[in-house]
Protein backbone atom coordinates (compact mmCIF):
# COMPACT_ATOMS: atom_id res chain seq x y z
CA UNK A 1 0.00 0.00 0.00
CA UNK A 2 1.17 3.57 -1.22
CA UNK A 3 -0.15 7.08 0.31
CA UNK A 4 -0.78 10.11 -2.32
CA UNK A 5 -1.44 13.42 -2.14
CA UNK A 6 -3.36 15.69 -3.94
CA UNK A 7 -6.16 18.60 -4.74
CA UNK A 8 -8.40 20.87 -6.95
CA UNK A 9 -9.46 17.78 -9.55
CA UNK A 10 -13.03 20.06 -9.84
CA UNK A 11 -14.81 17.61 -11.86
CA UNK A 12 -17.14 18.60 -14.43
CA UNK A 13 -16.23 22.44 -13.71
CA UNK A 14 -16.38 23.98 -17.20
CA UNK A 15 -14.94 27.28 -15.94
CA UNK A 16 -12.04 26.09 -14.03
CA UNK A 17 -10.06 25.65 -17.37
CA UNK A 18 -10.38 28.87 -17.84
CA UNK A 19 -9.87 30.02 -14.58
CA UNK A 20 -6.37 28.17 -14.25
CA UNK A 21 -5.23 28.42 -18.12
CA UNK A 22 -5.72 23.78 -17.73
CA UNK A 23 -4.81 22.52 -21.03
CA UNK A 24 -7.41 20.90 -21.84
CA UNK A 25 -10.55 22.09 -24.86
CA UNK A 26 -13.65 20.60 -23.02
CA UNK A 27 -14.62 19.20 -19.30
CA UNK A 28 -14.85 15.67 -21.00
CA UNK A 29 -10.90 15.82 -21.87
CA UNK A 30 -10.16 17.23 -18.28
CA UNK A 31 -12.02 14.76 -16.42
CA UNK A 32 -10.67 11.60 -18.26
CA UNK A 33 -7.02 13.04 -18.11
CA UNK A 34 -7.68 13.35 -14.46
CA UNK A 35 -8.98 9.98 -14.08
CA UNK A 36 -6.37 8.15 -16.23
CA UNK A 37 -3.34 10.08 -14.64
CA UNK A 38 -4.48 9.41 -11.50
CA UNK A 39 -5.16 5.78 -11.67
CA UNK A 40 -2.05 5.31 -13.84
CA UNK A 41 0.09 5.74 -9.92
CA UNK A 42 -2.66 5.32 -7.65
CA UNK A 43 -3.35 1.38 -7.17
CA UNK A 44 -6.86 -0.01 -5.43
CA UNK A 45 -5.32 -0.68 -1.81
CA UNK A 46 -3.37 2.53 -1.93
CA UNK A 47 -4.62 5.60 0.34
CA UNK A 48 -5.39 9.05 -1.54
CA UNK A 49 -5.29 12.16 0.84
CA UNK A 50 -7.52 14.82 -1.20
CA UNK A 51 -7.43 18.32 0.19
CA UNK A 52 -10.29 19.48 -1.56
CA UNK A 53 -12.38 20.68 -4.74
CA UNK A 54 -12.96 17.11 -5.69
CA UNK A 55 -16.23 17.97 -8.02
CA UNK A 56 -17.97 20.95 -8.86
CA UNK A 57 -20.62 22.24 -6.05
CA UNK A 58 -23.69 22.00 -7.57
CA UNK A 59 -26.12 22.78 -10.27
CA UNK A 60 -25.85 20.81 -13.87
CA UNK A 61 -21.89 20.20 -13.58
CA UNK A 62 -21.95 18.54 -10.13
CA UNK A 63 -23.77 17.27 -7.29
CA UNK A 64 -23.95 13.57 -5.14
CA UNK A 65 -24.79 11.65 -8.31
CA UNK A 66 -21.77 12.60 -10.68
CA UNK A 67 -19.58 13.18 -7.02
CA UNK A 68 -20.01 8.94 -6.87
CA UNK A 69 -19.96 8.37 -10.60
CA UNK A 70 -16.32 9.88 -10.35
CA UNK A 71 -15.40 8.49 -7.02
CA UNK A 72 -16.32 4.89 -8.53
CA UNK A 73 -13.79 5.62 -11.08
CA UNK A 74 -11.12 6.58 -9.08
CA UNK A 75 -8.59 3.82 -7.40
CA UNK A 76 -7.20 4.36 -3.78
CA UNK A 77 -9.12 4.91 -0.74
CA UNK A 78 -10.05 8.34 -0.53
CA UNK A 79 -9.64 10.89 2.99
CA UNK A 80 -11.18 13.95 2.15
CA UNK A 81 -10.18 17.34 3.11
CA UNK A 82 -12.94 19.28 2.72
CA UNK A 83 -12.61 22.46 0.17
CA UNK A 84 -15.14 25.33 -0.81
CA UNK A 85 -16.56 23.07 -3.65
CA UNK A 86 -17.16 19.94 -1.41
CA UNK A 87 -20.39 21.55 0.27
CA UNK A 88 -22.95 19.94 -2.01
CA UNK A 89 -21.72 16.84 -2.61
CA UNK A 90 -22.49 14.13 0.34
CA UNK A 91 -18.50 13.68 0.20
CA UNK A 92 -18.62 10.46 2.83
CA UNK A 93 -15.43 11.59 5.24
CA UNK A 94 -15.04 15.69 5.61
CA UNK A 95 -12.63 16.87 7.45
CA UNK A 96 -11.90 20.87 8.07
CA UNK A 97 -8.16 20.31 9.18
CA UNK A 98 -5.88 17.13 9.44
CA UNK A 99 -2.66 16.80 11.76
CA UNK A 100 -0.42 13.59 10.51
CA UNK A 101 2.79 12.62 11.17
CA UNK A 102 4.19 10.80 8.49
CA UNK A 103 8.10 10.62 6.87
CA UNK A 104 9.28 11.73 10.13
CA UNK A 105 7.49 15.41 10.36
CA UNK A 106 4.58 16.98 11.72
CA UNK A 107 2.14 17.87 8.52
CA UNK A 108 -1.26 19.81 8.56
CA UNK A 109 -3.40 18.62 6.37
CA UNK A 110 -6.10 21.53 4.96
CA UNK A 111 -7.81 22.96 1.53
CA UNK A 112 -6.85 26.59 2.21
CA UNK A 113 -3.62 28.38 2.86
CA UNK A 114 -5.00 30.53 5.07
CA UNK A 115 -6.06 27.69 7.31
CA UNK A 116 -2.33 26.19 7.35
CA UNK A 117 -0.62 25.81 10.71
CA UNK A 118 2.70 28.34 10.94
CA UNK A 119 3.40 26.11 14.22
CA UNK A 120 4.38 22.59 12.13
CA UNK A 121 7.23 22.64 10.20
CA UNK A 122 5.45 20.84 6.83
CA UNK A 123 1.38 22.22 5.13
CA UNK A 124 0.46 20.77 2.44
CA UNK A 125 -2.64 22.64 0.84
CA UNK A 126 -5.00 22.88 -2.11
CA UNK A 127 -6.73 26.03 -3.41
CA UNK A 128 -4.43 28.28 -4.56
CA UNK A 129 -4.44 26.05 -7.99
CA UNK A 130 -1.11 27.39 -10.42
CA UNK A 131 -0.28 30.78 -7.96
CA UNK A 132 2.76 28.58 -6.33
CA UNK A 133 4.16 25.48 -5.65
CA UNK A 134 6.03 26.15 -2.41
CA UNK A 135 5.76 28.89 0.40
CA UNK A 136 7.41 29.83 3.64
CA UNK A 137 5.13 30.30 6.07
CA UNK A 138 7.60 31.31 8.53
CA UNK A 139 11.16 30.82 10.07
CA UNK A 140 10.33 27.12 10.72
CA UNK A 141 7.52 26.34 8.63
CA UNK A 142 6.63 25.67 4.70
CA UNK A 143 3.60 25.30 3.02
CA UNK A 144 3.42 23.04 -0.14
CA UNK A 145 0.59 23.52 -3.01
CA UNK A 146 -1.04 19.83 -4.18
CA UNK A 147 -3.54 21.47 -6.90
CA UNK A 148 -3.30 19.49 -9.41
CA UNK A 149 -2.34 22.18 -12.18
CA UNK A 150 1.55 22.22 -10.03
CA UNK A 151 1.84 18.66 -10.49
CA UNK A 152 1.24 17.62 -14.12
CA UNK A 153 -2.51 16.31 -13.35
CA UNK A 154 -1.14 13.63 -11.09
CA UNK A 155 -1.27 12.74 -7.52
CA UNK A 156 1.70 12.92 -6.18
CA UNK A 157 4.20 10.93 -3.46
CA UNK A 158 5.67 12.08 -0.07
CA UNK A 159 9.37 11.48 -2.08
CA UNK A 160 8.19 14.25 -5.12
CA UNK A 161 6.61 16.71 -2.17
CA UNK A 162 10.36 16.04 -0.28
CA UNK A 163 12.05 16.61 -3.53
CA UNK A 164 10.12 19.91 -4.25
CA UNK A 165 10.71 21.28 -0.79
CA UNK A 166 14.58 20.40 -1.30
CA UNK A 167 14.41 22.36 -4.80
CA UNK A 168 13.23 25.27 -2.91
CA UNK A 169 15.60 25.29 -0.37
CA UNK A 170 18.44 25.29 -2.55
CA UNK A 171 16.68 28.18 -4.44
CA UNK A 172 16.50 29.74 -1.37
CA UNK A 173 20.08 30.26 -0.39
CA UNK A 174 20.78 31.57 -3.79
CA UNK A 175 20.75 35.23 -4.02
CA UNK A 176 17.69 36.62 -5.69
CA UNK A 177 18.39 39.13 -8.90
CA UNK A 178 16.74 42.76 -8.70
CA UNK A 179 14.25 41.45 -11.13
CA UNK A 180 13.42 38.35 -8.97
CA UNK A 181 12.52 40.46 -5.72
CA UNK A 182 11.11 42.87 -7.21
CA UNK A 183 8.42 39.85 -9.07
CA UNK A 184 8.32 38.36 -5.69
CA UNK A 185 7.44 41.64 -3.50
CA UNK A 186 4.94 42.36 -6.38
CA UNK A 187 2.84 38.83 -6.12
CA UNK A 188 2.96 38.64 -2.44
CA UNK A 189 2.01 42.64 -2.07
CA UNK A 190 -1.36 41.89 -4.86
CA UNK A 191 -2.55 39.11 -1.93
CA UNK A 192 -2.63 41.54 0.56
CA UNK A 193 -0.42 40.70 2.43
CA UNK A 194 4.06 39.61 2.59
CA UNK A 195 4.52 36.12 3.39
CA UNK A 196 8.34 35.97 4.86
Amino acid sequence: MNYWWTSDYHFSHFNIIRYCNRPFKTVEEMNETIIKRHNERVKPGDTVFFLGDFIFKGGKEGGVEKYRLFEKRLNGKFIFIQGNHDRNNSLRTIIQKMYIYYGSKNICLTHKPEHADPKVPLNLCGHVHNRYKVRRLNKGSLIVNLSVEMWNYYPVSFNQINSCIAEFLRNEKKPMSWWQKIKYFKNNLTRGKLIK
